[in-house]
């Protein structure tokens, strides 16, 4: 069973921005210092290479007893025995992924606008989700075709709605880490801020410093 505890730094990967490190190292430095979930993201790579990572990732992982998320793939996720899928307002729906994957697994719902939070409590008020993203806080190169960002006050705005823990992801770095989780993030999800780090263990432990 995965640790289900939302909270801390979430890594997710993006191989074109591992700018000093590959892949697996900036995952391991990252577990090194401390980093709580890590996502799989590959929108490029076939499907046989994305099991490949995702089977290695998890080796890297397992150790220090650190989730392995996969991005949209429910099938890499069962494959690679990973603990969890983040799906999108496009993807699979989540209720399909939890009847397939269990209560044990890890599900995560990107919400890209209010109405996003709206609909999914009119048709569960009560979903079996492990976390909710806001995506994306503030606005970022990393993620493309995005709605407007939420911005602080619309993060607080969700945090003021429900007590599935809140995943914040876009524009974070540790010059405004802080007050994002002030303003009601259970975790911080970052890209570029790990994934082109010179020192990723360093930049973890800075950005876990926030929930200290």
């Amino acid at each position: 069973m995965a640790n289900k505890k939302i909270r801390g730094v979430y890594l997710v990967t993006d191989r074109p921005l591992c700018l000093n490190h590959s892949l697996a190292e900036v995952v391991r430095l990252a577990a090194l210092g401390g980093v709580n979930l890590v996502q799989l993201r590959e929108k490029e790579t076939n499907s046989r290479e994305f099991l490949e990572l995702a089977k290695h990732l998890k080796e890297i992982l397992t150790p220090f007893q650190i989730p392995l998320l996969i991005n949209d793939r429910l099938d890499i996720c069962l494959a690679a025995e990973a603990d969890g899928v983040h799906l999108g307002q496009s993807d699979l729906p989540w209720e399909d992924a939890r009847r397939i994957l269990g209560n044990d697994s890890i599900i995560g719902l990107s919400l890209e606008t209010k109405e996003d939070y709206q609909t999914l409590i009119q048709t569960d008020r009560h979903p079996n989700l492990d976390y909710l993203a806001v995506s994306p806080v503030f606005d970022t190169d990393t993620k493309t075709n995005t709605k407007p960002a939420w911005g602080l006050e619309g993060l607080g705005w969700l945090r003021n709605q429900t007590t599935i823990p809140i995943v914040a992801i876009g524009g974070i770095k540790e010059s405004n880490a802080k007050a994002v989780v002030d303003a009601g993030a259970d975790s911080l999800a970052v890209v570029s801020a790990i994934c082109s780090a010179k020192d990723p263990k360093l930049a973890t432990e800075i950005l876990s410093s926030n929930f200290t």
